[in-house]
């Protein structure tokens, strides 16, 4: 979870990811649409608008990436 130079918005930020921008949108678009949020993918992250710590979590484990909660 990140608030710097958010204007004091909290957005969750998935980061780590390995593998082509392709799979990354793909991977951007799927976490969006479980927790029903808008965000985007830059430079290997995903950054998504709330406090969605542990249904992305629940999310990317259940698509079979490794996962843990930082923070």
């Amino acid at each position: 979870m990140d608030k710097n130079g958010r204007a004091g918005k909290q957005v969750t930020l998935v980061t780590g990811f390995v593998g082509s921008s392709n799979d990354l949108e793909a991977l951007t678009k799927l976490l969006k649409a479980k927790c029903g949020v808008g965000g985007s993918s830059k430079d290997g992250e995903i950054i998504l608008q709330g406090d969605l710590r542990d249904k992305v979590v629940q999310a990317l484990l259940k698509e079979g990436y490794k996962a843990k909660r930082i923070g």
